[in-house]
């Protein structure tokens, strides 16, 4: 006998606005990944659209889509460059000093500047040379010179200490100032500053609202 197939989500109606930030919470299973994963096309939704400025994200072929976005999570794909040539992947032809801008707006220039050879210092095979808080600031001014609209942050603070989380929340802000923005975390102090938050549990929206409507709300 064969298993009905069951749907991993059901009955999603989210909207993400252009300019805003929106979290996406919800225990294990819930349902984030599959919504991450239909978002860059790495899966396509058996039933349903995901519409992106009123186009079905299936007409956008996938690299003109992929450029429109920045996807930022704990594993950070780095290579054994120099901290410029890094930071450049998303735009190659960045000129120096627009990369200094970027990562100053990133909370990361003055770590730069204190490593060996500045920006032309090698950081390894995937960054081993550099703490977690620093690879993900050298992440966000990845993003921040890309300049894409969209912006997906997935679980992006969850493997750094307090101290570098503080730099790293103002970095995100500056970053998600003007873009569509959508946060995937377990942690509150990563969605503090969302103007909304959704809840998931096992495929469907149970809750939604602002961080102090739904604490007061008291449920998941």
């Amino acid at each position: 006998s064969y298993l009905e197939a069951k749907p991993v989500m059901e009955d999603v109606n989210l909207t993400f606005e252009a300019g805003r930030i929106t979290a996406i919470v919800g225990p294990s299973g819930a349902g984030k990944s599959t919504l991450l994963d239909m978002l860059v096309r790495l899966v396509n939704p058996s039933e349903g659209r995901v519409i992106i400025d009123g186009v079905d994200a299936r007409e956008f072929e996938l690299v003109s889509l992929r450029r429109g976005m920045v996807l930022m999570s704990q594993d950070v794909l780095f290579f054994n460059d120099t901290v410029i040539e890094n930071i450049r992947y998303g735009r190659p032809e960045a000129q120096p000093e627009e990369v200094a801008q970027a990562a100053v707006d990133a909370n990361a220039d003055a770590f730069i500047r204190a490593l060996p050879d500045g920006y032309d210092t090698l950081i390894g095979e995937r960054g081993v040379r550099l703490s977690g808080g620093q690879k993900q600031r050298l992440s966000i001014a990845r993003a921040l010179l890309k300049d894409a609209p969209i912006l997906i942050l997935d679980e992006a603070t969850s493997s750094v200490d307090a101290g570098s989380e503080s730099l790293i929340q103002q970095a995100i802000t500056r970053l998600a100032r003007n873009r569509t923005s959508l946060v995937i975390a377990h942690r509150l102090s990563t969605i503090r500053n969302a103007d909304k938050i959704i809840v998931l549990d096992s495929g469907r929206v149970v809750e939604s609202g602002t961080g102090p409507t739904l604490m007061a709300a008291n449920g998941l």
